[in-house]
């Protein structure tokens, strides 16, 4: 269990940043940029997230949010699904928490999971 650190890149202008957290396995929890605790994005309300790799057995990764950095709840898609992966996929992100984090549930030790976080914001940050 380890934190893994997001790469965040902007894209064509400040409106559309990707996060990219790599390598994550049972236990590990994305956190933001350069050791910050957590990946903060009020300024993009418009979320998609893509998770890739290899599950290994009983892979799982769930995607969370909290508006206090304490308390974390697993997010949905726009039809009330959960957004905890078994598999690979891209799904929209319902809900607008102040952060947001990738978190691995289950899994082997062949478990290595990418997370993408594409946003788009109407304001410039």
């Amino acid at each position: 269990m380890a934190n893994k650190n997001a790469s965040v890149s902007a894209r064509s202008s400040a409106r559309s940043i990707v996060a990219k957290w790599t390598g994550l396995g049972n236990g590990d929890i994305g956190v933001g940029p350069a050791g910050n605790s957590n990946l903060q994005m009020p300024s993009y309300p418009d979320r998609t997230v893509q998770v890739l790799g290899t599950f290994g057995t009983g892979g799982s990764i769930s995607i969370e949010g909290s508006n206090d950095g304490t308390t974390w709840v697993v997010l949905s898609d726009p039809l009330g699904n959960a957004l905890t992966f078994t598999a690979a996929g891209l799904k929209q992100i319902t809900e607008m928490p102040d952060m947001i984090r990738p978190h691995g549930t289950a899994g082997d030790g062949t478990t290595s999971l990418s997370v993408y976080l594409a946003a788009r914001g109407t304001i410039n940050p």
